[in-house]
């Protein structure tokens, strides 16, 4: 087979400094990585620099991409920094406020000055319209025309470049909303307008209302950049769809995405969860807890067999009720710049360096001491240079930037740099522990896995204060986000709120009720002109006993659906979950949940092995500065590593797309997949 026939699928990961360029070529399975400087600005444009060195460097044409998902921090770097667009807010008549109420909820219990977040669409662009329906459905109020025009021009007047609308009880009753939204587009046709029950018609007023506003926020710049992504990728020669991951772990294509582009919001972690659980099915080690360490922050999720989803997320100051991938954020990273506070105590963070002017060590600009710059001078990575020697280090620089602090603390540079990863480590384990605790793990049953650029070099200091099981690092742990992009399924959530007691509840309602769900999932399914391998339906609900205030997630077994069965799997989650179960007492179902997943092609696992690169050498050594002592550390080549391998810490093993430092006391194998697998010695 020519070289010009062969087929490839592209995973791409924008990060905040690099984006991450995965392709596999299907036949075989071979993959290809590029790391490439990401463009803040113009988020394309590196993607388009990755798509030209694949075609200088590798020989792979973009025209041969049959296949190319992609996540992007645009929309949730958009929501943190304020930059979005101009929303107007329709609601009912006397719910003007409800983004400024929010939940009336610290969120600090003990801080009673803890400053109110500014509303994404202020009090002046908040019209209300004179329209009421009850919670049964009955029209109190009727909708009336000249009110809604009315209001939306109010609200162009006030520079709405979109309208948000949310009514009261739209989520089971939208006639109100849709009719709304028809009559503005009449007069408006190149206005963006969202109604609440078209994008996630489930109860609860201020969630409901904020998603749709915040869909709107980021939404036009997220249009933007899907429509150039599209137009230049089409003028390189790219023929292929073009997919974004999304929150759930899965991916949708660009149309969907411009539509909805909140369910992008979370996509990055999520797309690295989706990686490392795909690393663990395939080793048979499905008990994980992955350690994201990136430029800015530490993502933490748990897997146990499945992919733990939530829909109680936060992004910045806000509450996202979307079903997305489980993980918390913890602000520790490469990147964490190290500093004193008032009592001359060292701290690590959470501020950042970013890409610019990045770590001292970069050479950018930067003058403030990180994580970053003590691993450089620490010896922990190479003075060489990252990617396989293509980004070089000034060490120099890095000790410049941590004698300022170490004069301070009256130490020297290496015993600044030494402190700063202790500090750095200890931030971790603080926020680690409980966080797995609240989600009842015993860290001793778990395999810690880690990636992302920083998480293999700092894993092994954090297993050291934990009683892991074992650590993994995959054979490509910087790209893992990519993998991830590449190895997602077509995914999407559907919901509809019942709120009924089951006392109340016949088994024709809720089966009506779930046949609508389906039905939706399959025809967007359709939609996506994707081929799957399989196609399945999860069904759950969210219920409560009557009189409770929370609720819990049941995911029904493969059984028939009936209101006997539906109380009977709650009793049982119920008591699995806190170890008693009331079944005498009535239940309430909240909301029900239909997840459609379409399962796409898989790479052929046996072929994903660490990058050879051009600096790849014989074993060496050299000092490294740790826990107030230098040692002898031994420097191996992830590439020229091979099943059955074994070594003892300390030692730094370098690859193209991160540095693995093993400390003393850690006895390393390579596994028949090139995971290195680390242990304590014995």
């Amino acid at each position: 087979m020519s070289q010009k026939s062969l087929r490839y699928r592209l995973g791409v990961d924008i990060g905040g400094t690099f984006t991450d360029v995965l392709v596999m070529e299907e036949e075989s399975g071979r993959l290809v990585a590029l790391k490439v400087p990401s463009n803040r600005k113009n988020p394309e444009d590196a993607i388009l620099a990755g798509l030209g060195q694949l075609d200088e460097r590798h020989d792979i044409g973009a025209s041969e991409i049959v296949y190319f998902s992609h996540g992007t921090t645009l929309g949730v770097n958009t929501l943190l920094e304020r930059d979005g667009a101009e929303v107007g807010l329709l609601t009912t008549k006397g719910f003007r406020d409800i983004l400024e109420l929010r939940r009336l909820r610290l969120p600090k219990a003990n801080d009673l000055f803890v400053p109110r977040p500014r509303a994404l669409a202020p009090r002046r662009r908040a019209a209300e319209v004179d329209e009421r329906i009850a919670q049964d459905g009955e029209v109190i109020v009727p909708l009336k025309r000249d009110d809604v025009l009315s209001a939306a021009r109010h609200l162009v007047a006030q520079g709405a470049s979109n309208i948000a609308i949310c009514f009261l009880h739209s989520y089971r009753f939208p006639h109100h909303e849709q009719t709304a939204k028809a009559w503005i587009l009449e007069e408006f046709p190149d206005l963006y307008v969202i109604a609440s029950s078209d994008l996630w018609p489930q109860q609860r007023e201020y969630e409901r209302c904020l998603v749709s506003v915040i869909n709107g926020y980021i939404g036009a710049r997220m249009r933007t950049y899907f429509d150039t992504l599209e137009e230049k990728t089409q003028a390189a020669g790219l023929e292929c769809r073009i997919f974004s991951t999304k929150s759930n772990g899965g991916v949708m294509g660009l149309e969907a995405a411009g539509d909805r582009p909140v369910e992008t919001l979370l996509s990055g972690p999520a797309s690295g969860v989706i990686g490392a659980a795909f690393i663990g099915r395939m080793i048979g080690d499905e008990r994980l807890i992955t350690l994201d360490m990136g430029g800015t922050s530490v993502d933490i999720a748990v897997v146990d067999g499945e992919i733990p989803y939530s829909t109680e997320n936060t992004v910045g100051d806000f509450p996202v009720l979307l079903p997305a991938v489980d993980v918390s954020a913890i602000g520790a990273g490469g990147g964490s710049v190290a500093w004193l506070d008032a009592e001359g105590v060292l701290k690590v963070g959470p501020r950042s360096a970013g890409a610019i002017p990045g770590p001292a060590c970069y050479g950018r600009g930067g003058t403030e001491p990180t994580v970053t710059d003590a691993y450089a001078l620490l010896g922990i990575m190479a003075p060489s240079g990252l990617l396989g020697g293509e980004m070089k280090l000034d060490i120099k620089k890095a000790r410049a930037a941590l004698a300022t602090l170490g004069d301070r603390l009256g130490k020297t540079p290496e015993e600044t740099a030494d402190a700063i990863l202790q500090v750095a480590t200890a931030n971790i384990y603080a926020e680690l522990v409980p966080q797995l605790a609240r989600r009842g793990v015993d860290a001793g049953e778990f395999s810690l896995l880690a990636y992302g650029a920083a998480g293999p070099t700092h894993v092994f200091m954090l297993a050291r204060e934990l009683n892991m099981r074992r650590v993994l690092v995959p054979p490509t742990p910087g790209l893992l986000c990519a993998l991830g992009c590449l190895v997602a399924d077509l995914r999407a959530d559907f919901v509809r709120s019942l709120w009924q007691d089951v006392r109340d509840l016949s088994d024709e309602t809720l089966t009506d009720c779930y046949a609508v769900l389906e039905d939706e999932a399959r025809d967007w399914l359709d939609k996506q002109h994707v081929d799957v391998t399989e196609t399945y339906l999860i069904r759950s609900a969210d219920i409560c006993y009557v009189g409770q205030s929370f609720e819990l997630n049941v995911v029904f077994p493969d059984e028939p659906l009936s209101v006997e069965a539906l109380q009977r799997w709650f009793h049982d989650r119920y008591e699995l979950v806190y170890g008693f179960a009331d079944r005498s007492n009535p239940i309430r179902v909240l909301e029900a949940r239909v997840q459609v997943v379409g399962v796409t092609r898989k790479p052929n696992f046996e072929a994903l092995r660490p990058f050879a690169t051009v600096s790849d050498k014989p074993v060496s050594s050299r000092p490294i500065y740790e826990q107030g002592k230098t040692v002898t550390g031994t420097v191996l080549q992830r590439s020229s590593l091979q099943p059955g391998d074994r070594f003892h810490g300390p030692a730094v093993v370098e690859q193209y797309d991160t540095t693995v430092y093993v400390p003393e006391g850690f006895e390393v194998t390579v596994d028949k997949w090139f995971n290195l697998v680390g242990e304590l010695s014995q």
